[in-house]
């Protein structure tokens, strides 16, 4: 099992060749990178080869360096805006951009939430809601399929919606019934509906757990707290990993403060990487 965490944890405050660098001199081997969330960033309004060559560039940053990127993650906003046929084609056009971007940058998981057409309370809808993400989320199978990415449906952190618990995911998954179409393990999504950990890895199995974003919180609200500082069995959590066999990467969803004093900041990074590495089975 490698070790990985999210880019922006390092690169936001060292900037991309320090950030970088600190991470791998860690002993972090994969990088989970987040640039395709915010649709409204400049990187979705590049020309086609500006964006290809902005992608290529933070590739070749990334592997001079010594990492692996071992997912991405796709395009989400809040409030959701799934609803019209509009909002959706929107929404499925900078999908489908995110994973040419995820192809540019040599990695095979791309990352994404189910599409949310009404609230995340939609019990009087729950059968349009499924409906709706197997039309939408069929059509980019193909696209992502003919690209040789697998897309990695995540579970969500609201107790009401229909598509949410690992074990409503795992359903989808089955339904899709694809070799490129399978799960991405939010820890902390997963305890905000009353699920730990430990029992979700069980439930996928090797066979449909792809990748993990791996985070601890109170069981009510997605803090993204490092693990250990909340209800998480972690101990339980990782002994699950290894019973299955999980061969990917143990991929940290939390970072440290920006606040933290400079004199303080090197011990607590090398914190944060042995608590990935205790979590991977490594310690």
């Amino acid at each position: 099992m490698k070790i990985g965490t999210v880019d922006g944890g390092f690169t936001s405050i060292y900037g991309d060749k320090e950030g970088l660098r600190r991470l791998r001199a860690l002993g972090f081997e994969c990088l989970d990178v987040n640039g395709f969330v915010n649709t409204e960033q400049e990187l979705f309004k590049l020309s086609e080869s500006n964006y290809e060559k902005r992608l290529k560039e933070l590739r070749k940053k990334i592997e001079d360096a010594g990492l692996e990127i071992s997912q991405t993650h796709g395009p989400w906003r809040w409030p959701p805006r799934d609803y019209t046929e509009e909002d959706r084609a929107e929404r499925f056009e900078k999908m489908t951009k995110s994973i040419l971007g995820t192809v540019l940058l040599g990695c095979k998981n791309f990352v994404i939430h189910p599409i949310i057409p009404f609230t995340t309370d939609d019990a009087p809808h729950a059968k349009e809601t499924w409906e709706m993400n197997l039309e939408f989320f069929g059509r980019l199978l193909e696209f992502a399929r003919q690209h040789d990415v697998v897309i990695c449906f995540e579970n969500m952190p609201w107790p009401k919606f229909s598509i949410s618990s690992p074990e409503a995911i795992l359903r989808f998954v089955k339904q899709m019934n694809s070799p490129w179409f399978k799960v991405c393990l939010d820890t902390g999504h997963s305890l905000t509906v009353g699920i730990q950990p430990a029992e979700a890895v069980r439930q996928l199995g090797k066979e449909y757990l792809q990748v993990l974003h791996v985070h601890d919180n109170n069981g009510v609200n997605d803090f993204h707290w490092l693990p250990y500082n909340g209800i998480g069995n972690w101990e339980e959590f990782t002994k699950a990993l290894l019973e299955i066999g999980f061969d990917g990467t143990l991929s940290l969803e939390t970072s440290l403060s920006r606040k933290l004093p400079v004199d303080i900041r090197d011990n607590a990074e090398r914190y944060l990487f042995q608590i990935a590495a205790k979590l991977a089975g490594r310690l």
